[in-house]
This record gives structure tokens, C-alpha cells and sequence, in this order.
């Protein structure tokens, strides 16, 4: 355990950066700030005698890149590392690179209104280094370590046999309709947060074409899903796609639900179909996990399984319980493989997961191959 405070630098060749978020940090009776740096190059010299517990990071900077120092600390020694970059359609891969290579968390660095975004977003800011400083790193640094999935065979995938596109007027601001007692269409709701990027990756890159329809949330801001769903697509058999309006949930299919959008599920005859909302935050979230788990809950039941893992907080914790209350099977990663076990802690203090799993071990769970609980 840590004692004292925790000890964070920044690495930002924005000098309104580092003194805006180094004032944050030093603002904090927890945070001791070592320093702010505009290279990567003199906050390693300064790391020799000092080393830090939480590193705020920029992506792009001068004589070395972001993603390189971060490959250089997670290989000479583990660290929790915050990147605060700017993020666009264009710099998503980028982003996406520093998440495989360790990173613990990205917070989002617009690309005008950057010392007002910092101050208003400031408090989001504090509270990620400080749970960067209680990070898993044993199961950060082993994802970040890993090699990367082979690409697969391609495979032919499903598609609606009916050939039809379901349009969102069709299922915005119908009744919920109460789930079937029991029918052929399952389908599996995950929720993730800090950590999920990695986590998603390989338990998803585990599931076969014939695994049920997936609906998944991921905290992470917007511009950002789609070139993530297309990274997990690009390494998984199944396919993965962000998830639009109407779009049906297929077996070997993954919908992820898209930045600063709300994903829910509705059920139209005996198939589920994806909903997009906009909509206030829930439970602090755009997209929340308790949205997707409710709307799972309502239209599915007993015919769903549910999945939290790793991230802060508690998002997810209730939707989880109502899914175990209408009859679904529910499942919390373990505390071992989770990056952060904010979410699947809470969930498992409700009493709203059946059985409490490895990372390595989830996609068991939604092939049906665990035991599961008598029903009624």
C-alpha cells in the first residue's frame, strides 16, 4: 500500500498545459507535483532521482514521441500513465497505440478552448490520476506486454437473413416491451471503463462466429469508438462495428455503443435491435453501462447474460443488479485481471453478479459454458 501522497509529473510541450494542469495537481492536499516538462527527453534525467507514481502524458511532442517514452517506462518500469491528448478522427489510432502500449487512461484534450476545458474538466482529471496511483499494474503491464492478436482468417459473417434495415423511427419512443419467458435470440451486454480497451480485445478476440450478439459500452469520449471498433474488428473473428440506430443484434456480431451517445436495446418480435439516444450523462457517463444493462434488463431477461469489468467507479453496478433480477446470468471480472475494480467491486457489493471471473476465463461466459444458477 502507498503511503504519503502521490507523487505525479506532466509531460506537455504546451506550456498551458503544464500550468494548468500542474497548478491542478499541486492544488491537491493528496498529489505532490515532481515537476512539468516539455520533453520526454529531460523528464526521464529527472526520473532518475526522483520516480513518479502517476505520469500525465502528451502524445505528440519534439525528439521523442509520446508512445515511445510511455514503451520505454512500461519496459524499464511499470508506471500509471494518464494521456491527455488531443483527440480527433485523425489522432484515434494514435490514441488507440498508446492504450495497447500501457497507457492507464485518456482524457480528452480539445483542439480550441484548452485552458477553460482543463479548469472546468480539472476535478475528472484529479480524480483519474489518483486512481491511476491505485492501478493494477501487474494486470496493466501484462496487457501491455502482450503481443498483438494475429489477424484472423476472414470468415463469412452473418447478416440480417431478413435483409432489412430497421430505422430508428421504428423503435424511438415505443412502449418497453417485457422480455419472451425464453427464446432462441440471446444476447450479451458487457459494460468496461479504464482498462476495458485491452480487456475488450482479448476477451472478444476469444468468441467465435457462432458466439451470441454482443451490445458493449465503453467509456470513451466522442471520435473515438469508431476507430476503436474498427481496431477490435481488424484482430477479432467476430465482427465489430459501432453500433447505429437500428441495427439488429446478430450472433458473431459486437456492437460497440458510440462516444457521447447513449446505447439501449429494444426488442421487436423475437430479435433485438440497437437504439441511439442522445440524452443527458447517467451514473456520470454518456454512453452508461446502467442505460444499455437497464434496457437490457426490460426487453431481454432471462435470455441475456451480463458482463462488467475492469474501470472507476460505479457505473453499471445497478443496470448489472436489474439484469440478475429479471432472470439474466451476470458475471463481474475478478479484482486480479482488472486494471481498476471500481465497477465490478460495486457491482459485486449489490449482490447483482452470480459468479466473479478472470479476464481469461469471460468468454466462457458468453458461450454459455459456465454452470449457472437454478431458475425459476
Amino acid at each position: 500500500m502507498r503511503s504519503g501522497r502521490i507523487k505525479a509529473m506532466v509531460v506537455d510541450d504546451s506550456a498551458v498545459v503544464r500550468q494548468v494542469v500542474g497548478g491542478l495537481l499541486q492544488a491537491d492536499p493528496a498529489i505532490e507535483l515532481l515537476g512539468t516538462y516539455s520533453d520526454p527527453l529531460f523528464a526521464m534525467r529527472a526520473m532518475e532521482q526522483h520516480w513518479p507514481d502517476v505520469i500525465v502524458l502528451d502524445v505528440e511532442m519534439p525528439r521523442m514521441d509520446g508512445i515511445t517514452f510511455l514503451r520505454q517506462i512500461m519496459g524499464k518500469r511499470p508506471t500509471p500513465v494518464v494521456i491527455c491528448s488531443t483527440l480527433t478522427t485523425k489522432g484515434a489510432p494514435t490514441t488507440l497505440e498508446a492504450l495497447q502500449a500501457g497507457a492507464f487512461e485518456i482524457v480528452e484534450k480539445p483542439t480550441t478552448g484548452l485552458k477553460d476545458h482543463l479548469q472546468s474538466s480539472g476535478q475528472h482529471l484529479v480524480n483519474t490520476v489518483k486512481a491511476a496511483a491505485g492501478a493494477n499494474m501487474t494486470a496493466l503491464s501484462r496487457r501491455a506486454s502482450a503481443p498483438a492478436a494475429p489477424a484472423p482468417v476472414p470468415t463469412a459473417r452473418h447478416a440480417d437473413p431478413a435483409g432489412q434495415t430497421v430505422h430508428a423511427a421504428a423503435l424511438l419512443g415505443t412502449p418497453v416491451q417485457r422480455a419472451m419467458v425464453e427464446t432462441t435470440e440471446r444476447i450479451v451486454a458487457i459494460g468496461t471503463s479504464t482498462g476495458g480497451t485491452q480487456a475488450l480485445e482479448v476477451l472478444l478476440g476469444r468468441l467465435p462466429l457462432n458466439c451470441p450478439g454482443v451490445v458493449v459500452v465503453q467509456h470513451m469520449p466522442e471520435q473515438f469508438t469508431q476507430a476503436f471498433a474498427s481496431r477490435l474488428d481488424s484482430v477479432c473473428q467476430i465482427r465489430v462495428k459501432q453500433a447505429d440506430d437500428g441495427d439488429r443484434v446478430l450472433p458473431g456480431q459486437a456492437l460497440i455503443a458510440p462516444g457521447g451517445r447513449h446505447l439501449q436495446v429494444r426488442r421487436q418480435g423475437a430479435y433485438y435491435y440497437a437504439v441511439i439516444k442522445d440524452g443527458p450523462p447517467v451514473s456520470r457517463h454518456r454512453p452508461s453501462v446502467n442505460v444499455l444493462f437497464t434496457s437490457v434488463a426490460q426487453c431481454a431477461g432471462r435470455n441475456a447474460t451480463g458482463i462488467i469489468m475492469t474501470g472507476m467507479g460505479d457505473d453499471g453496478a445497478r443496470g448489472l443488479l436489474e439484469m440478475h433480477q429479471a432472470g439474466a446470468i451476470t458475471y463481474a471480472q475478478d479484482e486480479a485481471s482488472c486494471v481498476v475494480f471500481g465497477m465490478p467491486k460495486e457491482a459485486i457489493k449489490l449482490g447483482a453478479a452470480d459468479h466473479v471471473m478472470p479476464l481469461d476465463q469471460l468468454h466462457e461466459a458468453v458461450l454459455g459454458k459456465v454452470p449457472q444458477r437454478a431458475r425459476a
